[in-house]
């Protein structure tokens, strides 16, 4: 990831994002349906930041240079080291910041992150088939098509089938202490 110029930076969320954050995801209700469930309140706030205490996920705020305004999320998930060295990314862009370009931009920012910060070899994001803008998303950042995984995640009542989409880190890459070397 050559580094470019960017509108955007990633600010590590933390509890006292709470109030921003709930309040921008009931904004962008219509935005996420049916595609993810963020927390609207302090409860749900609580227990998502929860995932985040043994470092194994990393949450961001993706906000704009230029007003501090938070335009969307991405977190690294499920960071798994040794002979694997991956994540997986989840994101969302918030109301009225979205179709801007922001969350190009911000994930743009979290694989830099990811690959040269972490370390971490790979990362997935897995989508559900009729979120175009998802895929296209991920498409214009480089990750490939691997394939369908049936009956996913657990979203909205029912188990979603999805996407999985890759990218691996741009050579050279220096690897993660972790990894082993035979």
């Amino acid at each position: 990831m050559s580094p470019t110029p960017s509108r955007v930076e990633l600010w590590p969320l933390t509890l006292a994002d709470q109030d921003e954050f709930c309040s921008l995801v009931r904004a962008s209700t219509e935005l996420h349906a049916p595609w993810m469930q963020l927390p609207t309140t302090s409860g749900e706030f609580q227990d998502w930041m929860r995932r985040f205490s043994d470092g194994t996920s990393l949450g961001f705020l993706i906000r704009v240079q230029e007003t501090g305004a938070a335009a969307g999320m991405v977190n690294i998930n499920s960071i798994i080291r040794g002979r694997y060295q991956g994540a997986s990314l989840g994101y969302a862009a918030f109301v009225p910041s979205a179709g801007r370009g922001y969350m190009t931009e911000g994930l743009t920012v979290a694989l830099r992150h990811a690959f040269n910060d972490l370390r971490l070899h790979r990362l997935e994001a897995n989508i559900q088939p009729a979120n175009k803008a998802s895929s296209a998303l991920v498409q214009r950042l480089g990750f490939r098509y691997e394939g369908l995984s049936p009956a996913y995640l657990y979203i909205d009542g029912a188990w979603r089938d999805h996407e999985r989409w890759s990218i691996t880190t741009p050579l050279p890459w220096t690897p993660d202490p972790s990894l082993p070397r035979v």
